[in-house]
C-alpha cells in the first residue's frame, strides 16, 4: 500500500493542500471516499439549538451554541409560532420540536404540530408533521435515527409513547405506553428523559410517582417498564441530558422550593439516581443537551430570581458542581434543546 502524502495535492493557486470536511470512509486498501453533497448533511460539529421558552412572554427566538467551548449563545432564527414547553429529538443534521404549548392563536393552546430544521444551517423552520398527540409538556429523547416523544398535558396528563424517524417528514406513529399518565399532573413539563443508542429512560410526573424512571428499547415497540427512581423526590420540571452511557438530571422542584440537586444514572443498567453534584444556582425549568463529554444545562426558573439565562456546564464522566458556560440571548425557561452530536449518540 501507498502512503498519500498530502504536500504532494495542492488547491489551484498551488499554495495549500485541500481541506477534506466530514466523515471519511475507508472502502477498500487501495481508496478512501471523500465526502460529498451539501453541508448541511454533514453533521456532528458540537453544536446546541434551543427554541422557544417563555420569559415570561412565549418566545420564538432560537439559540446557538458549540458545546466543546464556553461563551454566550448567538442568534440561530425563529420558529414561525411562539412556543414552550416543548421536546425536542434530534440526529446528526436535524433537531425536530413537538408537542409545545402556544399563545397563537389563543392562550395556552395545546398542539400535535412538529417542525424541524438543521443544526448546519441558519435560519427557521420547516413542517414535519404531526403527533397523535395533542398536548404540550412532552418529553422526547431517541437515537440518531428514531426520534420518541413521551407523555404530555392535554390538559389531562396522558400515557401516550409516539415515534418518528428523523431522517424523513411525516407523522408520528404509536409506540407504546407509559405505566402511569405524565406531563401535567403534578408539575409542568417533566424533562426527565434521556437516551443510549438502545434505550430510552425517561421520567412519571403525575401524583405520587414523581421519582419514579422507566425506559423504552429504542429500536423496538412496546410498553414502557420501571427502570428505578430519582435521588430525591421531585415535582418534574427536572432537566435531563445524556451521553451514550451515563445520563443526569438537574434541578426540579421539591415541594415547597426549587432544587440544586444533580444525579445520575447509568443507562445500561436498571437502578436509582446517584449524587452527582449541585448546580450554580437552585431552579427548575431548564432546558439541556449533551455531547459525549459535556452537559451543558441552560435557562432557569428560580423562585427567588425569576426566569433566568445562564448557560451551565458538568463533566459528564465525572462528579461535582456545574460551572458557568455563558448566557443565552434572551431569558428562558422550558424551552426546547439539543445538540447535532446527540449525546455522543449522532
Amino acid at each position: 500500500m501507498s502512503d498519500l502524502n498530502i504536500n504532494n495535492i495542492t488547491d489551484r493557486t498551488g499554495d495549500s493542500g485541500p481541506v477534506i470536511a466530514g466523515v471519511s470512509t475507508v472502502t477498500s486498501t487501495g481508496a478512501f471516499t471523500v465526502p460529498v453533497g451539501p453541508t448541511e448533511y454533514r453533521g456532528g460539529r458540537g453544536r446546541v439549538v434551543i427554541t422557544g421558552g417563555f420569559s415570561p412572554t412565549l418566545q420564538t427566538s432560537m439559540d446557538r451554541f458549540e458545546i466543546a467551548t464556553t461563551g454566550n449563545a448567538v442568534d440561530f432564527g425563529n420558529m414561525s409560532i411562539d412556543n414552550a414547553q416543548s421536546a425536542m429529538v434530534a440526529s446528526s443534521t436535524r433537531g425536530v420540536i413537538g408537542g409545545y404549548r402556544t399563545n397563537t392563536p389563543s392562550s395556552d393552546t395545546e398542539t400535535n404540530d412538529m417542525k424541524y430544521f438543521t443544526f448546519s444551517s441558519q435560519g427557521g423552520v420547516s413542517d414535519f408533521g404531526d403527533l397523535i398527540l395533542t398536548a404540550k409538556n412532552r418529553q422526547g429523547g431517541g437515537n440518531s435515527i428514531r426520534g420518541i416523544f413521551y407523555s404530555g398535558s392535554t390538559p389531562l396528563a396522558k400515557n401516550n409513547i409516539e415515534y418518528i424517524t428523523i431522517a424523513s417528514t411525516g407523522d408520528a406513529t404509536d409506540f407504546g405506553d407509559m405505566t402511569a399518565n405524565s406531563g401535567g399532573g403534578a408539575g409542568d413539563a417533566g424533562r426527565i428523559n434521556v437516551s443510549s443508542p438502545i434505550r430510552g429512560v425517561f421520567g412519571i410526573d403525575a401524583p405520587g410517582t414523581n421519582n419514579t424512571l422507566e425506559f423504552v428499547t429504542i429500536a423496538t415497540r412496546g410498553s414502557a417498564a420501571k427502570f428505578g427512581e430519582l435521588r430525591s423526590y421531585r415535582m418534574g420540571e427536572t432537566s435531563g441530558s445524556s451521553n451514550s452511557t451515563r445520563g443526569v438530571f438537574a434541578g426540579g422542584y421539591n415541594s415547597p422550593t426549587t432544587t440544586d440537586d444533580m444525579h445520575y444514572i447509568t443507562i445500561a443498567s436498571e437502578g436509582n439516581g446517584v449524587d452527582f453534584g449541585n448546580l450554580v444556582n437552585k431552579g427548575n425549568q431548564a432546558a439541556s443537551a449533551a455531547s459525549s463529554t459535556r452537559m451543558v444545562i441552560m435557562g432557569i426558573a428560580a423562585p427567588a430570581g425569576g426566569i433566568g439565562n445562564t448557560i451551565q456546564y458538568i463533566t459528564i464522566a465525572t462528579t461535582g458542581n456545574a460551572t458557568d458556560f455563558g448566557d443565552l440571548t434572551v431569558n428562558r425557561a422550558q424551552a426546547g434543546a439539543n445538540s447535532d452530536v446527540h449525546g455522543g449518540l449522532g
